[in-house]
């Protein structure tokens, strides 16, 4: 994976950048993955086309940068904030299903892209694999918590159930819901959240309920 060009310190080159990521997200949320080319991402920044190469040596790069930059500018660490300072296991179980209905919205056109591309494209596949297992991270911990707190209902594992809980981050639930099913977002969120509950947490576990 030849990754993105590094960021530049330069004020005019870090201007291009960000008008060419900005053009970029433009292209994928409101016209899909295929609109996205290189070339259309540099007629909408307004530069040149050897301008976009200067800065993402592929299509795949541009893309890997997008996912970050969309995170980034979505408020992806405040967002994660109250399920890392939450008081207890279960209450952290709660925020991660909030987050999950804050966030995933907001970032679902790139993280889609890249989660169908990554089969026919190595690089994005590359990328995919380190978010990946930064998500299976997260689910772990926030497994492990419960179990050391002895909140984990006795039919799971710490292992099954990190898999289980990494599987319910899948943006495919949410737009089956949100989308073909015509859920509201706080419906997702709410329903994730006593879902996550009801199947991961003992029910003699302080806050179970």
């Amino acid at each position: 994976m030849t990754g993105p060009i590094a960021v530049p310190t330069n004020a005019r080159s870090r201007r291009t950048r960000a008008a060419l990521l900005s053009a970029a997200r433009t292209l994928l949320e409101e016209h899909g993955p295929a609109a996205m080319t290189m070339g259309a991402a540099a007629e909408l920044a307004g530069v040149s086309r050897r301008s976009v190469y200067l800065h993402f040596a592929t299509r795949a790069d541009l893309l890997v940068a997008l996912y970050d930059h969309v995170y980034e500018a979505e408020g992806l660490t405040d967002s994660l904030r109250p399920v890392l300072d939450a008081p207890d296991p279960v209450t952290a179980l709660q925020e991660f299903a909030a987050h999950l209905g804050r966030i995933r919205p907001r970032v679902r056109a790139v993280a889609t892209a890249i989660q169908q591309q990554r089969r026919s494209d190595p690089d994005l596949a590359a990328h995919w694999d380190v978010v990946a297992r930064d998500q299976r991270r997260l689910c772990h911990r926030l497994i492990e918590a419960l179990h050391r707190e002895g909140s984990l209902a006795d039919s799971w594992t710490v292992a099954g159930a990190t898999d289980m809980l990494w599987a319910l981050m899948s943006n495919d639930l949410m737009d089956n819901l949100t989308i073909d099913c015509g859920w509201s977002i706080d419906r997702y969120a709410d329903h994730l959240a006593t879902l996550m509950r009801t199947t991961f947490v003992a029910e003699t576990a302080p806050g179970h309920g």
